[in-house]
């Protein structure tokens, strides 16, 4: 290992994060009875310029009024994007009438280092102008081709920062790539076309320590594509996708659970290996096979995954 170490964000729940419009205050308790891991109240994309102001104000009202974190959720608010005028009216009114009620704020098609330290920055201020306890995390949306070109300074920008989500639909805009399905496959390229991105925004966040979430996938009558996609996700590390429909939760918090035989087999990987350093041993042997520290490491992570589901 190298001795320069960047130190895990919070480690969170983030199987399955729902996206509801911050203009559609009927679907808020359905979003806080779900069985979601995370919630983000949307104010960007999902809510037209007529509907700006009024949302800011349902999304403040849900957060003072409404039980998130008792029924078990994390609550996340996007805002809308630096190049809006809607920014920092967003910011500042949330979190000095409902700061002590969000969790994070997502900010989308974060480009530079310099949009993550602007939010922090106003985060910073109006905590200490509101003596609030609750320091708010950042988590930011890679969907730009400057963001992705930019990803690694961005992931260093802000200890705040927790987590990186790949927004598939804007990156593929940005890119001008032919796709039809927001975060579906072109039949005409041979594989994923969203592999590279993925990795790369997977690699980044372990390199410094934040989580890895997938964004949404535009077709929510296709549960296999949804899986599919998921699970693409997972193999190469992802943790967590996005819901843009209740009924993708349940999909997203599948995939991203651990099955029961494979946190079994990480728990005895790790008791074997407890038993063979009692002995002065580096390594060890279970059903065959050779375990060791690198073992150890991939077996924790399935463990801790495991122990937050179950004090969800």
């Amino acid at each position: 290992m190298s001795h320069k170490f960047y130190k895990p964000a919070r480690l969170r729940l983030q199987r399955s994060e729902l996206a509801v419009p911050g203009s559609s205050q009927k679907m808020f308790e359905k979003a806080m009875n779900s069985s979601a891991d995370y919630v983000f109240l949307d104010l960007e994309d999902a809510v037209s310029p007529n509907d700006k102001i009024s949302a800011r104000a349902n999304v403040i009202k849900a957060l003072n009024e409404m039980d998130w974190k008792g029924n078990g959720k994390t609550i996340s608010v996007r805002i809308n994007s630096l190049d809006t005028h809607y920014m920092y009216s967003d910011l500042i009114e949330i979190v000095e009438q409902a700061g002590e009620n969000v969790d994070t704020i997502l900010v989308p098609k974060a480009g530079t280092a310099s949009d993550v330290y602007m939010v922090d920055c106003l985060l910073t201020q109006i905590e200490k102008n509101k003596k609030l306890k609750n320091k708010i995390g950042i988590e930011c949306l890679i969907e730009t081709a400057l963001g992705m070109s930019n990803i690694k300074e961005i992931a260093t920008s802000s200890e705040r920062l927790e987590a990186l989500h790949f927004g598939v639909a804007d990156y593929a805009a940005s890119l001008r790539a032919r796709t039809t399905v927001i975060g579906g496959l072109n039949e005409n390229y041979p594989g994923d076309q969203w592999h590279h991105g993925l990795s790369e925004l997977v690699m980044t966040c372990r390199a410094y320590g934040l989580r890895a979430i997938d964004g949404p996938f535009g077709d929510f009558n296709d549960p296999d594509a949804y899986t599919a996609a998921a699970k693409r996700g997972a193999a190469i590390g992802i943790e967590g996708k996005w819901a843009i429909h209740p009924s993708q939760i349940e999909l997203a918090n599948k995939v991203f659970s651990p099955p029961e035989a494979e946190v079994t087999k990480a728990k005895r990987i790790l008791e074997e290996l407890e038993k063979a350093a009692n002995e002065g041993k580096g390594a060890a042997q279970l059903d065959g096979r050779m375990i060791d520290a690198a073992s150890a490491r991939m077996a924790e992570n399935i463990v801790n995954i495991d122990k937050l589901i179950h004090n969800k």
